[in-house]
């Protein structure tokens, strides 16, 4: 494992965001769903792509809170443009399993 400082933690700009709409993606090639996340006046809302349709279905997500890292610069996932990573941990399979704080904070807190 390669160690980093904390400046270069702090360079990783992790944000909570509320999913505010969620669609199937069938066109990615592995089972995704695109996620719009509202972060805040401060952000506004920004778009993702991720590959978590074995544990959640897109109206499941909805109103959700999630962590994401807002500053990767976008990419392109076939025909969508991702604007954010959301974060999340594989389960005993490998299934990712999204990371959310346990209580409800306002949305473009930043990950101390």
């Amino acid at each position: 494992m390669a160690e980093i400082t904390f400046d270069d933690f702090l360079k990783v700009d992790i944000r909570v965001g509320r999913v505010t709409r969620a669609e199937p993606y069938p066109e990615a090639r592995k089972p995704a769903i695109k996620l719009w996340v509202d972060f805040g006046p401060e952000l506004g809302e920004k778009k993702s792509s991720a590959q978590i349709t074995a544990h959640y279905s897109p109206e499941a997500l909805i109103g959700r809170q999630v962590l994401a890292v807002v500053n990767f610069p976008p990419r392109q996932i076939g025909k969508f443009r991702s604007e954010v990573l959301v974060l999340g941990l594989g389960d005993a399979d490998g299934e990712v399993v999204l990371i959310a704080p346990d209580m409800d904070v306002p949305e473009g807190g930043r990950l101390h």
